[in-house]
């Protein structure tokens, strides 16, 4: 076939806007397949000589997407090129559209469901977050990413969305009035969360003076255990609010102050040094940092010392201190070492 021949064939073919549109596909295909081959042959294995693995997630998130993408902007200038009749000429662009919006929206929730499985589910099995919580979170973000979907579904197929606006208006007002105690504690809850105050398993000391260990922190409450084996169920919106004491935090150790007090005369050096070695022989306190003993005042009716040293265990505290209270008397009992309790002497004078 010459040149002539060809170009008489193809003059018919290239005016039909069929084709043009057909031929304006075959282009776009090729040029996703050729993205698909640059990502898998190219980009794939530079992500895998990095040590990183953001890398490769995000390419093997944008891998498919973009793609596809790339084959819809060929059907929507194939529909431009045919110029088709209303209502096809608006309603088709708009379906090429929506077919695109859908990909990217799977994509989305599929790399958040990793993300998710990945991240928190790693903040769950460390007691960072409890597990409705968890739960809950993901499930949120769900519904807000199909909420954008949703609304630019609206403004691709050009449907008025002031009305809606209008009533969703109404009724998060009447929502918000309605359960507003439970939103509180729920954003309180994201708040810990994210603030990373405390964890389960940290042993915490609340504004009221209680003290336990947090066992699960909920949408509407944290959960803490007492040292009398209680549970006690403290508002998220509450607890984002007061003063809260982290005792494992930013150590998971504590320490603990014993007062002593001796009688004036004793030889504090020998007072110090058996107060040491006691605290070193007990097996609730931890090596390192080392106990230390201070003399923090001359008292009406003794010298008052404090032994300080350090707990592995937040949760022994008491126990730890009455281990030592124990030995300190005895021992003290047995170097002859006078503990002094407050006591008056009545002089009584008569009269000439």
């Amino acid at each position: 076939m010459d040149a002539k021949t060809f170009m008489a064939w193809y003059a018919p073919v290239a005016a039909n806007v069929w084709c043009q549109g057909l031929a304006v596909v075959l282009i776009y295909l090729l040029l996703a397949k050729a993205m698909d081959l640059f990502i898998d042959r190219i980009l794939v294995r530079l992500a895998h000589r990095t040590k990183l693995r953001f890398d490769d997630f995000l390419i093997a998130f944008l891998h498919a997407p973009i793609c596809r993408t790339i084959f819809g902007l060929g059907v929507l200038h194939a529909l431009i090129v045919l110029a088709l009749p209303p209502p096809w000429q608006t309603a088709l662009p708009a379906l090429a559209k929506t077919v695109i919006l859908l990909v990217w929206l799977v994509a989305l929730l599929q790399a958040f469901n990793q993300l998710a499985e990945d991240r928190l589910a790693q903040d769950l099995a460390l007691g960072k977050i409890g597990a409705d919580l968890f739960n809950l979170v993901k499930n949120l973000v769900r519904v807000v990413l199909a909420v954008i979907a949703f609304l630019w579904l609206l403004a691709i197929w050009r449907i008025d969305m002031t009305p809606l606006f209008a009533s969703a208006g109404i009724a998060g007002i009447a929502v918000a009035l309605a359960a507003k105690d439970t939103l509180a504690n729920f954003f309180g809850g994201l708040s810990i969360f994210l603030d990373k105050s405390f964890k389960v398993g940290d042993y915490i000391i609340l504004e009221s003076g209680e003290r336990g260990v947090v066992v699960e922190i909920g949408i509407r409450s944290t959960r803490i255990k007492t040292e009398d084996d209680t549970i006690v169920n403290i508002p998220n919106a509450i607890l984002a609010n007061s003063r809260i004491i982290n005792e494992s935090a930013p150590l998971p150790r504590s320490r603990i102050r014993v007062p002593v007090g001796v009688a004036y005369g004793s030889d504090l050096r020998e007072v110090e040094k058996v107060l040491l070695a006691l605290a070193r022989a007990n097996p609730g306190v931890a090596s390192e940092p080392q106990p230390l003993v201070l003399v923090s005042q001359l008292g009406p009716s003794s010298v008052d010392c404090e032994l300080l040293c350090w707990v592995d265990n937040p949760g022994q505290n008491n126990l730890v201190r009455h281990t030592l209270l124990l030995a300190i008397h005895d021992t003290f009992l047995q170097q002859n070492i006078v503990i002094p309790f407050p006591q008056q002497d009545v002089h009584i004078k008569q009269a000439p």
